[in-house]
């Protein structure tokens, strides 16, 4: 009796293997494709976050301080537009960042906008205080 043993795969099994990689790299692919613009993206959302926060410790830090000249305000800033935002946060503004110019009110909370490198914007909230 000669009986022969199959060694390997056919022809048809590493076919079929390869249509299915080719149609989960295609699956896949797209949603990776746009991870850039999510990444730029929520870079912005965290500088906007920064400046939301900035904004709002900078206000209290102020109103808890009182006097101008008291030694504490010197360390905070007067905020009257969305500009001034930027020089509340420790270490500046990003490169490449830019805020929206808007006249805030003292006492008065505004929505302002900041614009990253890519065009990519995001809101942020800011408190005018003299």
């Amino acid at each position: 009796m000669n009986k022969s043993q199959q060694a390997g795969f056919t022809l048809i099994e590493l076919v079929m293997v390869i249509v299915i990689l080719g149609v989960l790299a295609a699956v896949a692919l797209p949603k990776f494709v746009n991870v850039d613009d999510d990444a730029k993206q929520a870079a912005v959302n965290g500088v906007a976050g920064a400046l939301s926060s900035a904004s709002a410790v900078n206000y209290a830090s102020r109103k808890a301080k009182g006097e101008t000249g008291n030694a504490a305000t010197n360390k905070t800033v007067a905020v009257a537009n969305c500009t001034d935002v930027a020089n509340a946060l420790q270490g500046g503004l990003p490169s490449g960042y830019t805020i929206t110019a808007a006249a805030i009110a003292a006492d008065a909370t505004t929505t302002c906008t900041v614009t990253g490198v890519s065009a990519k914007t995001a809101t942020f909230t800011a408190t005018g205080i003299s």
